[in-house]
């Protein structure tokens, strides 16, 4: 099952009129950004590899490297863009000094100057969907959506995402808007947007894209303590799941997902995502994970995970999980406003 045969994903919309993508994405942060040192040409046959196995819906961000993750995937939109639904997201200004400390900015001019320099960076004149990556606190959401409006109405912007955000915020902004994707964590590790959010996005008409559904490589299996198996550079050293007694903890949880993983002839990694997957019919609306990698090979068997039909006594091993996890997702000054 990991990367047999050779397949094209199925697609999926993304909110009442927006784009079709296939049904599972890719989170590009990794290729430049969070998680250590990383190999560029790889990165690049990551990017071609997926795009031959049918995923169309590319993520990134203005934050991930200070820009250079969007200057990364450049080349490649060039060569496919009528192929890729490229989303990037703006209002995270990040410290340079210190990635542990950032502020939030959702006003006008910053939308605004955010989309330009994107533009420039990604080396397109319009992006498919364009995330507002967290709320500002300081600013409505309303003012914060129908800045994001005139870039529709512009023509820089096809369509709006939001990310990070309650059930109220995303009635409010679509009241403005449509919105045809609420991107959040979604994982057998992570399931809080199940009190509300979920209902709120299917509600809208919108999509649901998880981020992180395989734990941030835990749930797959690759790494057991991040201090210890972890790149230093490596973000995932600081958040509070995946170390010390935490990490020792969680790590017991995933006996169940091998147990699992072992009736399908799959991995750990397949069956977590098969998990997420199995959400959309769960919850009756589109459902589209963007896992990242930075190799070609976990792209296959990523994507291979779209075939795996979870029965129901795989489902009464998997679903108790989340609600035995130890530590925040994030520490408190990364913690999502």
């Amino acid at each position: 099952m990991t990367t047999t045969g050779t397949f094209r994903l199925a697609t999926v919309r993304l909110g009442r009129g927006g784009p079709a993508v296939g049904v599972q994405g890719l989170g590009c942060m990794g290729m430049s950004f969070a998680y250590g040192p990383t190999d560029t040409s790889e990165a690049r046959a990551t990017l071609e590899h997926a795009l031959e196995r049918g995923v169309t819906l590319f993520d990134t961000a203005d934050v991930y490297g200070a820009g250079a993750n969007e200057e990364l995937l450049a080349p490649f939109i060039a060569a496919h863009r009528d192929d890729v639904v490229v989303a990037t997201k703006f209002g995270i200004v990040m410290d340079p000094q210190d990635p542990t400390r950032r502020t939030v900015r959702g006003d006008r001019s910053y939308v605004r100057g955010s989309i330009e320099a994107s533009l420039r960076r990604l080396g397109t004149d319009h992006v498919d969907l364009y995330y507002m990556h967290r709320r500002d606190p300081a600013v409505p959401i309303e003012e914060t959506v129908a800045a994001m409006a005139e870039l529709v109405a512009e023509g820089k912007v096809a369509h709006l995402g939001l990310s990070e955000v309650t059930a109220d915020e995303i009635r409010a902004a679509a009241a403005v808007h449509p919105i045809a994707a609420v991107q959040c964590e979604w994982s057998l590790f992570s399931r809080g947007v199940e009190d509300g959010v979920v209902a709120a996005v299917r509600e809208t008409g919108a999509a649901l894209v998880p981020y992180s559904p395989l734990g941030r490589g835990f749930l797959a299996g690759l790494f057991h303590d991040a201090e210890e198996d972890l790149h230093p550079a490596d973000l995932r050293r600081i958040l509070p799941r995946y170390t010390g007694e935490a990490a020792r903890s969680n790590q017991a949880l995933l006996s169940p997902l091998r147990h699992v993983a072992r009736r399908h002839g799959a991995t750990l990694g397949q069956i977590a995502l098969a998990w997420v997957h199995h959400q959309a019919a769960r919850h009756g609306l589109p459902v589209v994970p963007i896992p990242g990698t930075r190799r070609p090979q976990r792209v296959a068997e990523n994507t291979a995970a779209t075939r795996i039909a979870l029965t129901p006594d795989d489902l009464s091993l998997l679903d108790p999980l989340a609600a035995q996890v130890v530590g925040a997702r994030y520490p408190g000054t990364l913690a999502p406003s």
